[in-house]
């Protein structure tokens, strides 16, 4: 889908878990409280992104029988872009809403301590014969990933997405990495950013902020925590009509007048989209600098080197 900080790009980072970083290749997800509506999962100390499907799936299952389930997650670890979560939901009719909290790599608005994650959401809305909504968003200017993919280019940051220890707007990757990054919205994405955080960690007793470790040293294995909804939408309203309205207002924000310059508009997931429809019939671009990451993992691993 063109997310390539959350991509290949991660491999390296993902095969170091697994063999020195304490995430058990065999962790098993389970259910450790049940409230009916409400469920508690234990990641079981996998990888996140295994532990995050069972509980969104779970989250599923339920509504399909109470309308609305939510579901905490702990014992987890990174599980990559929160929208593939949310989507999980849209084959059935239903609401699908993701969040997860992350190791602190922005301030408190105001303050120059990175204490704070960036700590994703991401919803996905059914449509009928328009595109889904998906708004998968950080609460910072940029994911911390995409800074690292700049550093790799040797590319500037645009402005506005970072600042250095000091608390001063850079361009510099490197001082951008050492820093910390520039909340959306300035105070309003520092306060999405922290209540993101206490629904992933605190409700379901996983570790918070600074808590975790270090954003660019390796987290306390299986303390991470998410949060999962999905809402049933023939609970509430007609599906078809739901659907029709949902395609209406899709229309109407592209129909609006656009500014000098803009060809299109688009509604939140729909470049996506369209990006992972081209990539499946040419396949995936990947930079060198990723390509190398990955060769380095298979050789470490016995494996034979990816020619570059």
């Amino acid at each position: 889908r063109g997310c390539h900080s959350h991509g290949v790009f991660r491999v390296p980072e993902y095969v170091q878990k697994l063999t020195k970083g304490g995430v058990d290749p065999k962790g098993k997800p389970r259910v450790a409280r049940d409230s009916q509506a409400a469920l508690l999962v234990n990641g079981g100390n996998s990888l996140g992104q295994i532990g995050a499907t069972f509980a969104m799936r779970q989250a599923i299952e339920r509504a399909r029988k109470v309308n609305v389930a939510a579901v905490a997650v702990n014992g987890s670890n990174h599980c990559g872009a929160m929208a593939y979560f949310a989507m999980l939901a849209l084959s059935e009719d239903m609401i699908g809403i993701a969040t997860t909290h992350a190791l602190p790599t922005m301030a408190p608005w105001g303050g120059i301590d990175c204490i704070l994650g960036i700590n994703p959401m991401a919803i996905a809305i059914p449509a009928g014969k328009e595109s889904p909504i998906v708004l998968d968003a950080a609460f910072s200017a940029v994911a911390r990933g995409k800074v690292k993919v700049y550093h790799q280019k040797g590319i500037p940051l645009p402005e506005g997405w970072a600042f250095d220890s000091e608390g001063n707007p850079t361009t510099d990757t490197k001082k951008a990495l050492e820093g910390i990054l520039q909340p959306i919205g300035q105070y309003k994405g520092y306060g999405f950013a922290l209540v993101m955080g206490i629904l992933s960690s605190v409700l379901s007793g996983a570790l918070f902020g600074t808590e975790l470790g270090k954003a660019g040293s390796n987290p306390k294995p299986g303390k991470d925590g998410h949060f999962f909804m999905a809402l049933k939408i023939a609970a509430f309203e007609d599906v078809t009509r739901f659907k029709e309205r949902t395609d209406g207002i899709i229309r109407q924000m592209r129909s609006s007048r656009r500014v000098s310059g803009v060809e299109r508009i688009y509604s939140p997931g729909e470049i996506e989209e369209e990006t992972e429809q081209g990539y499946r019939k040419e396949g995936i671009p990947l930079n060198r600098e990723t390509l190398r990451g990955v060769s380095e993992v298979a050789v470490q691993l016995g494996m034979a080197p990816y020619s570059i």
